[in-house]
């Protein structure tokens, strides 16, 4: 056996171990470990004298098809009244989002409007310090919090502590309004939980969570996954804990197509990758549980289109040399991307196709992975943002008028919307 040959064999049962451990491995591993070592939390109840003060930040880009519905969801919150501020950041609008946004200065909804565009980093870089709220909550202008979520986020608070709380996420198909949870989005919730217990949960969700406000920590002018970055930032400073609060929930469309989804996992990608340096302090052995989620979940994560080039590549120059298991693996392999581009054009919902389409998930996040990598690289990738266009939005978008979705033939109220979003029939969204 040569040493090239030795090598290349190397590197193929590494990247594959390494695949593998990422996907199969480390979920596995950190389950068994939540339950051997985690310590079990009481959930705090916190009575209604005792809730802080909360400012709702929502920083927003030409969303004039989804803020009024969005204000009155916020509006509709179980929370009271002189404890909730709402805020509204407009980076640089040049729709009628602003506009929308001052019809409601008399119920308290305050605008910050800014007139060039920078980014969200320096949205919320600029915004959080004009916030009056002991704890900030962040999320987006097309995402709908249930009435009950300010609450079973703050409520951790009252452990001093806990720094920053991750709500719950719930997927629904643009078209017919349905909970679509992926069998991949479980997944990812499910290692949220098992971290959590672990004491090492990496960030959260950019929909909904909550952090102390003394502990923000300004985020880096590109900076693009501020629901990664600000949790981690602060446990970085102040080693406090981060929290997953599944009761917590928030509700948002998919994209409205594999396109823009995959812009969007590619603007993640490479986010991902120009958090490194920032968070660089996570992968300091002396942060036990920390260090070894992030490296695991995150890291090796972002690692692996590389681990799955070079394991391709390997698995042809082995095979050009005739060696029969190399053959049958490059032949796994390219049988395991013919399937997930066929599985993307299979209709049907049921549970087989859902199987088969997570090969196509699982390809076009790593494409878009490697993709972010060289957007970082080469600085093409900056911290502003298209928002990402939604196929009900589309569908109401001559009804709406810009003032949010018609119930029934009529503007609904805001605990109508907010019931609408949560599924609470008997409440019907209109077409157009």
């Amino acid at each position: 056996m040569t040493l090239a040959q030795t090598t290349l064999e190397i590197l193929l049962w590494g990247c594959f171990a390494a695949v593998v451990y990422a996907y199969a491995g480390y979920p596995a591993l950190v389950y068994f470990m939540s339950r051997l070592i985690a310590r079990r939390r009481p959930v705090p109840n916190l009575r209604d004298e005792d809730l802080p003060t909360v400012s709702l930040l929502l920083a927003a880009y030409n969303e004039e098809d989804v803020i009024d519905g969005r204000i009155r969801n916020a509006l509709a919150a179980n929370y009271p009244t002189d404890r909730l501020e709402i805020v509204i950041a407009t980076d640089g609008c040049t729709d009628e989002t602003s506009a929308i946004v001052r019809r409601y200065a008399d119920r308290g909804v305050r605008l910050l409007e800014y007139s060039k565009r920078r980014g969200k980093a320096a949205v919320l870089n600029e915004s959080v310090p004009q916030l009056r709220g002991q704890v900030i909550m962040l999320s987006d202008a097309n995402t709908y919090t249930d009435p009950d979520a300010v609450r079973h986020l703050v409520r951790w608070f009252r452990d001093s502590v806990v720094g920053s709380v991750c709500g719950r996420l719930v997927l629904s198909d643009p078209a017919s309004g349905k909970n679509v949870d992926s069998l991949y989005w479980k997944y990812e919730t499910f290692i949220k939980r098992q971290e959590s217990r672990l004491g090492a949960l990496l960030g959260a969700n950019g929909g909904i969570y909550a952090i102390r406000k003394d502990l923000y920590v300004p985020l880096p002018p590109a900076a693009i996954l501020d629901d990664l970055l600000i949790p981690l930032l602060a446990k970085l400073r102040t080693n406090c804990d981060i929290v997953f609060e599944p009761e917590a929930v928030a509700r948002e469309e998919t994209a409205a197509g594999v396109g823009a989804e995959f812009q969007r996992r590619t603007r993640i990608g490479a986010g991902g990758f120009g958090s490194l340096r920032p968070l660089a302090g996570l992968l300091d052995p002396r942060r036990g549980w920390v260090f070894f989620t992030f490296l695991s979940h995150k890291v090796l994560r972002w690692c692996c289109p590389f681990c799955l080039v070079g394991l391709l590549l390997a698995s042809v120059i082995l095979a050009l040399g005739g060696q029969s298991l190399y053959q049958g693996i490059l032949a796994a392999q390219l049988a395991f991307y013919a399937t997930a581009l066929a599985a993307a054009y299979i209709p049907g919902r049921r549970m087989p196709v859902k199987i088969l389409r997570l090969t196509t998930m699982f390809t076009g996040m790593n494409g878009a992975l490697l993709i972010g990598f060289g957007r970082w690289v080469w600085g093409t990738q900056t911290g502003t943002w298209r928002r990402t266009a939604r196929t009900a939005e589309r569908q109401l978008g001559s009804s709406t008028l810009g003032s949010g979705p018609i119930i029934a033939g009529r503007r609904p109220d805001s605990r109508e919307v907010s019931g609408a979003i949560a599924g609470m029939p008997p409440v019907l969204i209109s077409e157009a």
